[in-house]
């Protein structure tokens, strides 16, 4: 059975639009307070069942268990393809089990989903970063930025690719 609604998040709109205008503030020193409720917010897919199996996934990939995480964000992804977090989580954890490929191929379809999906946008960058696509690269970190300008280590990430690009190393 396929979970029709997207997200609770999607059915939420105006609420999601103010919480991310908000991040996107340089100066809002309470940013990682609206992180959290952003995160919270893509967390909801209206399913108490699917909601157990990201949480379940979650876990696992804290625990290091790439396989368990895969196991179970697989089955959400299959009952709720249009859930963008659940795509998410699974990226997450193919990236981890060393599968960039599929990892991208997740990623894509977060995006296609979501595009406001900063976590995501960083996970391509990492990964167009670590096959050499620099400026590809460097593109995807400016675009999360441009969403959480509070992203310390992509902005990290960004200025040095910026210096690769430029010739400057350091």
């Amino acid at each position: 059975m396929t979970l029709t609604a997207t997200s609770v998040a999607a059915q939420e709109p105006d609420r999601l639009a103010e919480l991310l205008a908000q991040l996107a503030q340089p100066e809002n020193a309470g940013w990682r307070r609206v992180e959290r409720q952003v995160v919270t917010e893509w967390s909801r897919s209206g399913s108490p069942a699917m909601d157990l199996l990201l949480q379940r996934g979650r876990d696992a990939l804290r625990e290091d268990d790439a396989q368990a995480a895969l196991d179970h964000l697989t089955a959400l992804t299959d009952h709720a393809p249009d859930f963008a977090e659940g795509w998410n989580a699974q990226a997450t954890a193919l990236f981890r089990a060393g599968h960039h490929g599929p990892a991208m191929d997740a990623l894509s379809r977060v995006l296609a989903l979501n595009p406001n999906h900063f976590g995501a946008l960083a996970g391509v960058g990492t990964i167009l970063a670590e096959t050499g696509n620099k400026k590809a690269a460097l593109a995807a970190y400016q675009a999360a930025l441009a969403i959480h300008p509070h992203l310390e280590k992509v902005r990290e990430a960004a200025e040095r690719l910026e210096r690769d690009l430029s010739g400057q190393h350091i």
